[in-house]
């Protein structure tokens, strides 16, 4: 699989969170061959947990089922930019490469006086590591955006 095919299934993660009543972020998990191992909605809101974003949960359940070695290899695609919390879990599991939908700034300019969104970049916080991580988006923006629409007001 291509890198828009696996966005286009953390977009799909992420509508199917907002039809769960959560906020509409989604993150996939694919091995080097681009094998999807993992998909993860947000669960903010049904595990009454401020923490439950897609990429942290997702985080959660790669580092319980995967080595450190072996996540290296692989790639987190999330519907939208990881914000610095999920970027420090996705830094701390050991994922080197990081596809996203939505730019956070594109994010923020939906949630307007929010305080639901942090305004920094996941690529800012991974530069302030020792571990190199590849970083593409946005990619397929509008897609990706298109899953907030509403939500946000």
């Amino acid at each position: 699989m291509n890198d828009r095919t696996l966005i286009r299934a953390a977009i799909a993660a992420a509508q199917k969170a907002r039809q769960h009543g959560n906020h509409p972020f989604g993150a996939v998990l694919a091995d080097a061959e681009g094998n999807i191992l993992l998909t993860v909605e947000n669960t903010v809101v049904s595990e009454h947990d401020a923490t439950c974003h897609a990429e942290t949960n997702l985080m959660g359940q790669a580092t319980r089922h995967y080595s450190p070695e072996f996540l290296q290899t692989c790639t987190l695609y999330a519907s939208t930019e990881p914000c610095p919390m999920c970027a420090g879990a996705i830094y701390w599991g050991n994922v080197r490469r990081v596809v996203y939908g939505l730019s956070e700034a594109g994010l923020y300019e939906m949630t307007g006086d929010s305080e639901e969104t942090l305004l920094l970049s996941c690529r800012e916080v991974f530069a302030h590591g020792r571990k190199d991580i590849e970083v593409v988006g946005p990619l397929l923006e509008e897609e990706a955006r298109q899953v907030h629409e509403g939500f946000w007001e």
